[in-house]
């Protein structure tokens, strides 16, 4: 009979079982927090455990350097309570007409709404030196020549060279060769049939020798006056192709306009009463643009040297203001009869005038 030999069994031992129970448990659960934190509960960024490096979503109290040296997450989008912001501030686009401070210029370019079309030598000068202190007037300063040699680049390009004007305002340019344009009428007429008109006439025997003057100042070398505005003088035939002579058959230039526009909206300024009476010729024009009577015998002196009259110092100038050199220049002498005979030949074209006008010059 055989016998199998069993080891002896000790007595079982229950509390230390349950402790090394314990303590492997407890080994596990320390185990699974710590890569619980470091792989799904850290919100600030992924674990090193994973290979992937660590990054913050945004800076808090206690960790700006870490967020310094941690790459930056993935943007999250803004929430709508805090919107991100860029990490470099893209400089503001220069605003057109800005000024030099950054602030964009009070006013906008516009189209003008009246113009000062003639006449060359007239006064028209003056007229746009004295409407420009108004305060609703804004003109520009040179003669842009669009309707008659700058067409062709367009009304934008008109625009651009405006002065900046607010609601209240008007906007003015001179160019008095557009009286004698064939095709200014038509032309002003398209861009707006509301535009006002503003005429300056003169004596046209004493503005065609003006006109002379002025010429002769610039080219010493031309023919005399006589020579210039004869066809035959014994004759009495006057050469009216010499720009000089034609510019002063007033009626015959008025009658194109007349095709376009109604007399109401063409005002005309006495050259002659310019000088003796600037305020009450002003008074007028101010009216003919429906703006309050701003200009006065007081914004005016008489200049003895010169011969007419001239602004007195504003707020805005220390100064008096008088027009340039090339204005009140001393004519030269012409043969009284000369004088009689062109008094003659445009006496017919002067009263026709003042017949379609309304209003006698005394030119006679």
């Amino acid at each position: 009979m055989a016998y199998r030999v069993l080891g002896r069994a000790g007595p079982p031992q229950p509390r230390r079982a349950r402790r090394l129970l314990f303590a492997f448990t407890l080994s596990l659960s320390c185990t699974y927090l710590c890569y619980s934190f470091l792989c799904c509960c850290d919100d600030l960024g992924r674990s090193r455990l994973l290979g992937a490096p660590r990054c913050l979503r945004g800076p808090s109290a206690g960790g700006q350097k870490l967020l310094q040296k941690s790459r930056p997450c993935d943007p999250p989008g803004p929430t709508p309570s805090e919107p991100s912001a860029p990490a470099t501030a893209a400089p503001a686009p220069r605003l057109a007409g800005a000024n030099h401070s950054g602030s964009p210029k009070p006013g906008t370019k516009r189209l003008p709404q009246a113009l000062i079309v003639g006449v060359k030598k007239g006064g028209t000068r003056a007229v746009l030196e004295f409407i420009r202190v108004h305060p609703d007037v804004r003109a520009l300063g040179t003669e842009p020549h669009f309707f008659d040699r700058n067409y062709g680049r367009g009304l934008d390009w008109y625009r651009s060279l405006m002065p900046r004007t607010l609601e209240t305002q008007i906007t003015l340019e001179k160019t008095p060769s557009y009286f004698v344009t064939q095709e200014a009428p038509r032309r002003i007429f398209s861009m707006s049939r509301d535009t006002k008109l503003i005429v300056v006439v003169r004596n046209p025997v004493t503005r065609a020798i003006s006109d002379y003057t002025q010429t002769l100042s610039k080219k010493p070398d031309i023919p005399t006056f006589e020579g210039l505005s004869f066809r035959n003088r014994s004759l009495g035939l006057v050469d009216v192709s010499w720009n000089a002579i034609r510019i002063g058959m007033y009626a015959l230039h008025l009658e194109s306009w007349l095709r376009y526009f109604p007399l109401a909206q063409i005002h005309f300024v006495s050259g002659e009463r310019l000088i003796t009476d600037p305020a009450g010729e002003m008074g007028r024009v101010q009216d003919f643009l429906g703006i309050k009577r701003f200009i006065t015998d007081k914004h005016f002196y008489f200049n003895k040297t010169k011969g007419f009259p001239c602004l007195r110092k504003t707020q805005s100038s220390l100064l008096p203001r008088c027009l340039g050199k090339s204005k009140g220049r001393t004519h030269v002498q012409i043969d009284p009869e000369v004088i009689d005979q062109l008094r003659e030949f445009y006496r017919p074209y002067n009263i026709k005038f003042y017949e379609t006008v309304g209003q006698d010059f005394r030119w006679e």
